[in-house]
């Protein structure tokens, strides 16, 4: 289950309901009859200190602002006014990257009133003559810029939400690192505002622009430099996209060992024996929501892992720095060995490209796969192929040797070059999920913090 199918911690008697209305730029003025009605017959209104500052003095409920962190103090709060007619502020859209999702999964569905307002995304498309259904958004809301780089394709189009009024430059500065400097840039800021909305273009090479508004979202039309590097949106990216010792599986066979673990959105995998991290970086470039866990034993593989992951614009990949199989203890129900974090729940696959032959390694793995997860390992010794083989036995599955063969000189001519073959072990467990059951989601950024913007 998710974080949103279960009420959050500490819930108590919740309102009867909780009116949720959308506010833009335009403030007061740009709402409608119903979310103007709200609002004045509301007890309480809970929102940021801008969204607060937008209601005129005839609404004469008390205003309560958001603390921070925010998710956290949500039931207590809601509780706390339970007794009254409570309504909510948020920006635009409440169900688009806001406060509608937690809210929905601290009081229920059932119980919210969701009144929008137009988003930032529509406001921006509507200014820029985009499809909105062509526009790739991605959220900068508490989340580094190297995010943005898993969506860098030349003649795509992207909205950014920005952080804040740093946001830009930073998006210019992670266009020209990537490749992308010839981008246009359009900053949009105060949308739907009126008189206050301004707008300011430029390429991110030499972006001329200081920061300025913190209500802002930028525009990208991407176009690489010349003699860029192209990533391709698929698996097998080529082997100098990564930095690595060595310990890469190599991009044919790790196009095929994606295959075989078929990533799907919003599923986890645990890599076992990371290396340079590219099985998790490419599972999680694969779809949206795909999640990651990547266990290291070596300190600096684990630090490149990290390095790899935001570089090629998957920063969200955690990783655990410890030896397998005792570094997976506590990872499927939130107590890590290494103390980075809570786990997200167990995996919908695993990988294992080392230490196969580790005491209970597979076993572990094994276990801590649900019904229906998938467990693709793979190795080029013979011990670690023989330990394949009698689990193959016992468990099915499929098991195949991938041998790959380069061209190279020969003299005046051309021959084969044959790399080590690796042997793959592909299996799906037996059994289904309970229904309903699922890996948690990790909690969004944006919404553990207040909405103060």
């Amino acid at each position: 289950m998710s974080d949103d199918d279960v009420p959050c911690p500490g819930a108590g008697r919740m309102p009867d309901t909780v009116t949720v209305v959308g506010i833009g730029a335009d403030g007061w003025d740009g709402l409608g009859r119903d979310a103007r009605e709200a609002l004045h017959r509301a007890g309480t209104v809970i929102g940021g200190p801008r969204q607060l500052a937008l209601l005129p003095p005839g609404c004469t409920a008390e205003r309560v602002p958001w603390p921070s962190p925010l998710r956290p103090a949500v039931p207590r709060l809601l509780a706390e006014h339970a007794g009254r007619r409570v309504a909510v502020l948020a920006s635009g859209d409440p169900m688009f990257h806001g406060i509608g999702r937690t809210l929905a999964a601290a009081v229920g569905a059932e119980r919210l009133r969701v009144l929008p307002h137009a988003s930032s995304v529509s406001y921006a498309c509507a200014r820029l003559g985009w499809a909105v259904e062509d526009t790739e958004v991605v959220s900068l809301v508490g989340r580094p810029a190297a995010a943005l780089a898993a969506a860098l394709h030349a003649r795509r189009r992207l909205l950014v939400l920005s952080a804040g009024a740093g946001t830009p430059g930073e998006v210019a500065a992670l266009l020209c690192d990537r490749g992308y400097g010839p981008s246009r840039m359009t900053v949009l800021e105060q949308l739907g505002g009126g008189a206050r909305e301004r707008r300011f273009e430029g390429t991110a090479a030499g972006w001329p622009h200081p920061p300025g508004d913190p209500l802002n979202v930028v525009a990208v039309e991407c176009r690489p430099e010349p003699d860029g590097h192209r990533l391709s949106a698929v698996p097998g990216l080529p082997d100098e996209a990564y930095e690595h010792d060595g310990q890469l599986t190599k991009r044919r066979v790790r196009a095929a060992t994606l295959a075989a673990l078929a990533p799907a959105p919003g599923e986890l995998l645990w890599d076992i024996g990371g290396g340079s991290g590219s099985i998790a970086v490419e599972w999680m470039r694969a779809g949206r929501g795909c999640r990651a866990v990547s266990v290291e034993r070596d300190p600096v593989r684990a630090a490149r892992i990290r390095r790899n992951a935001e570089r090629l614009g998957v920063p969200a990949l955690r990783v655990v720095t410890g030896a397998a199989p005792e570094a997976l203890d506590g990872l499927a129900d939130g107590r890590p060995a290494d103390g980075r974090g809570p786990g997200l729940g167990p995996p919908d696959a695993v990988f294992v490209g080392g230490g196969l032959t580790a005491p209970g390694l597979l076993e572990a793995c094994w276990a801590a796969l649900p019904g229906g997860g998938r467990l693709v390992a793979n190795t080029v010794t013979l011990e670690s192929e023989a330990l394949l083989a009698e689990w193959y036995r016992r468990h099915g599955g499929e098991l195949v040797r991938i041998a790959v063969s380069s061209a190279v000189p020969v003299g005046g001519f051309t021959g084969w070059r044959q790399a080590m073959p690796v042997t793959q072990w592909a299996v799906t467990k037996p059994g289904e999920r309970t229904p309903g059951e699922r890996a948690p989601e990790e909690q969004r950024p944006e919404e553990q913090r207040a909405p103060a913007e």
